[in-house]
């Protein structure tokens, strides 16, 4: 497994970040096993608005890659990560233990196994259609015979699961199979959150995304349930990712549309 020493890495990526020299000091309490260890384990689902390879190098780049090695090195620990096809399949890791934190979107069907730092970065659901497709807004989509595919467990898959009440979900293992279901005719649209729709647009031909989201998303670090120190610690990371540009600068290393900044949510951090 691949290991990364975070201080060497944010330097290799450009991106500034603020060590807190008091956290180096004096262990917080709060990430004691992970001092004593001397690393955490990240996991990362590939998806172009939190993480994915890199074409000219074949390494992991992305808004949640920049994150996770900030707070690596705010805790003076190495960075482990995990990887795995899309963000929903990193739920698999939650009965194994195989990682301790990682970056998902905010959705109630997933507060059984794990919990939520505050917000770091907002955006839409919508979908992307084919050249050429009667579907110009969102209230066309649920409709009878109207087949829409979705990444499996993912957060698309999970919101539209409770909001469908004609159309039927075409469930695909990861976001390339997903437009390929559409490229191929199996299926009418693809949904997912904007900025990856923006990404997937160009493998369609004169493929649109529509310009109505039907959700708001959330995106947020997420460690597993029952793990209070621990999230207390992350959502603070958070809170000072947002107000110090850190988020911001990360969106626009990784050249993502559609996204923004979430709102401050503790404002002595601001």
């Amino acid at each position: 497994m691949q290991r990364l020493a975070p201080a060497l890495m944010i330097v290799a990526l450009g991106i500034a970040i603020e060590v807190h020299v008091s956290h180096a000091q004096s262990p917080d309490p709060r990430i004691g096993e992970f001092i004593k260890a001397g690393k955490v384990r990240a996991a990362f689902g590939m998806n172009p608005t939190l993480a994915f390879k890199d074409t000219a190098t074949g390494r992991l780049r992305g808004p949640a890659l920049d994150l996770a090695l900030a707070l690596g090195t705010r805790m003076t620990v190495e960075l482990v990560p995990v990887e795995y096809p899309s963000p929903g399949a990193v739920l698999q890791g939650i009965e194994n233990k195989a990682w301790d934190f990682t970056f998902l979107v905010v959705d109630p069907g997933r507060v059984g196994v794990v919990d939520f730092s505050p917000p770091y970065m907002q955006s839409d659901f919508s979908y992307l259609v084919p050249a050429g497709s009667a579907l110009r807004g969102i209230g066309e989509v649920d409709r009878p015979g109207i087949r829409i595919a979705v990444v499996r467990n993912d957060a698309s898959d999970l919101q539209l699961g409770r909001l469908l009440k004609q159309a039927e979900l075409t469930r695909a293992n990861d976001i390339n199979a997903a437009v390929e279901l559409v490229r191929s005719g199996e299926a009418h649209a693809v949904a997912a959150p904007r900025p990856v729709l923006i990404v997937q647009a160009g493998k369609l031909t004169e493929g649109r995304v529509l310009d109505e989201g039907f959700a708001l998303i959330s995106y947020a670090v997420v460690v597993p349930k029952g793990n209070a120190g621990w999230l207390s610690y992350v959502a603070e990371f958070v809170e000072e990712a947002k107000a110090s540009g850190l988020v911001k600068r990360t969106i626009e290393s990784a050249g993502l549309r559609g996204v923004q900044v979430a709102p401050a949510q503790n404002p002595n951090l601001q």
